[in-house]
């Protein structure tokens, strides 16, 4: 490589191989569960007016006032790219007349940006996954979110984690609540770091989220959100606890989770890795897999009417760490490889990989180098049966059938294909549930298999 060469954007990345599998595992989970339960798929601008972002997000908050990628449009006009995607999806629900299909259940997955330390899965170009539901005020939406969420995370096979559930009640309850933090941490000011000192005034919510080993002796003691839920914001959390329960959703108290922005109200939520477990080594310190909470005071910030709502994101990154070389993100036992042997049946070739291709059955088409080199490539590819086919089995309307699991090799005829390609591979699905042996492939391939 020339040092001419340009390297890539620091906090960037070039995903491939593996890792770009369990990505793409990620999305398509993601995109099979939200079908489930019914989330409309939508898809939102990389940039918007960077007021957007600052009304929604808050004017002071480290993602506007360090981590935003701002620039100024040749018309004068400041644009951002996308931080996050709940204040675009607010936007676009104000600006498109979305109200009419309240409660409306919409989710999404993309890039967003945020300029930022690079570290162990966090990066400056990031993806994330998300859900909201908005114009639903019941506590039964929070519950379906969460279940949505827990179903997800168990599809994609990360089951040691743990939803951690706190409620910052109604505005009123809050307003009490942030009032009386006041007064408590008022007292110990001096002894708090110098970023809590800072938020003392201006959010001091965000104090009992501190790590800084300078503020937890003051943490156990703070005044508890409980003491000022009033009946309703009791009434509304009660709800979603027991909607999770019955929903067989597992949950733990978190007192500490809390959300700085005002327009937070009840819900707030994080799944989190168990302590000691495999995903907790893989995050290292970056330990939330998935959070979000109920932000009924957005709209209002856009400008909009008051519009209860409620939303999660993830990481995909993260996640596609967490599921790693899963085996759902590897090639599945359906997958065949063709390999044709001589120039002369290439187009026969062509038309047998079609044929598999036609009945979505994943096929990798071997045509380059040696025969050692293509099968090679078979083999990586997680084909379960390799067909090769040459001038000799051409003349004779066969292909060569290779099973790669147990180096049996047998004739099948070309008219069988494709017919013949799905019964050999669900012959196999069906031996591996029941526990039969298969006959030999000789036998299965001597006469032509069953039609559907």
């Amino acid at each position: 490589m020339s040092k001419k060469t340009p390297q890539a954007i620091r906090g960037t990345q070039d995903i491939f191989g593996a890792d770009a599998e369990a990505f793409a595992f990620v999305v398509e989970t993601f995109e099979r569960v939200r079908r489930l339960y019914r989330f409309r798929r939508v898809e939102m601008p990389v940039f918007e007016k960077t007021e957007v972002f600052a009304r929604s997000l808050g004017e002071t908050t480290d993602v506007v006032s360090k981590e935003m990628y701002s620039f100024d449009d040749r018309g004068g006009e400041s644009l951002t790219l996308r931080p996050e995607f709940t204040a675009g999806i607010a936007r676009a629900f104000l600006t498109n007349g979305w109200q009419q299909y309240a409660p409306l259940k919409v989710a999404t997955h993309g890039p967003l940006f945020r300029y930022e330390r690079p570290q162990k899965g966090r990066y400056r170009q990031f993806h994330q996954i998300d859900a909201e539901v908005i114009g639903a005020g019941e506590p039964q939406a929070d519950v379906e979110l969460l279940a949505m969420a827990d179903q997800l995370l168990k599809e994609l096979g990360i089951a040691d984690v743990t939803l951690h559930l706190n409620t910052l009640g109604d505005a009123e309850s809050r307003e009490a609540w942030r009032a009386a933090l006041i007064d408590y941490f008022r007292a110990v000011k001096d002894q708090l770091s110098e970023e809590s000192q800072e938020r003392l005034e201006k959010n001091p919510l965000r104090i009992l989220d501190s790590k800084d080993p300078r503020d937890k002796p003051f943490l156990a003691d703070a005044p508890k959100i409980d003491a000022f839920l009033s009946e309703e914001a009791s009434a509304f959390f009660a709800a979603v606890t027991s909607g999770l329960d019955a929903a067989g959703v597992k949950w733990v108290r978190a007192e500490s989770l809390v959300r700085g922005l005002d327009y937070y109200r009840h819900t707030a939520f994080e799944f989190i890795p168990d302590e000691g477990s495999a995903s907790a080594a893989a995050l290292g310190t970056q330990s939330t897999v998935l959070g979000g909470g109920r932000y009924d005071g957005l709209m209002e910030s856009l400008g909009g009417a008051p519009t209860p709502a409620v939303g999660w994101a993830a990481g995909i990154e993260r996640l596609a760490m967490l599921v790693g070389a899963a085996e759902d993100a590897k090639p599945d036992d359906w997958t065949v490889a063709v390999i044709p042997v001589g120039e002369g049946v290439e187009l026969e070739a062509q038309r047998i990989v079609a044929a598999i291709r036609s009945e979505r059955i994943p096929c990798e088409y071997a045509y380059r180098g040696n025969m050692k080199k293509r099968m090679q490539k078979a083999s990586a590819a997680g084909a379960r049966y390799v067909f090769i086919l040459g001038d000799e089995e051409f003349a004779q309307g066969v292909v060569t059938v290779r099973d790669m699991r147990s180096g049996e090799q047998a004739p099948m005829q070309l008219s069988w294909i494709p017919q013949g390609v799905l019964d050999l591979l669900f012959e196999n699905t069906g031996a591996e549930h029941s526990g039969e042996k298969l006959p030999s492939l000789a036998e299965r391939l001597g006469s032509p298999p069953p039609r559907a």
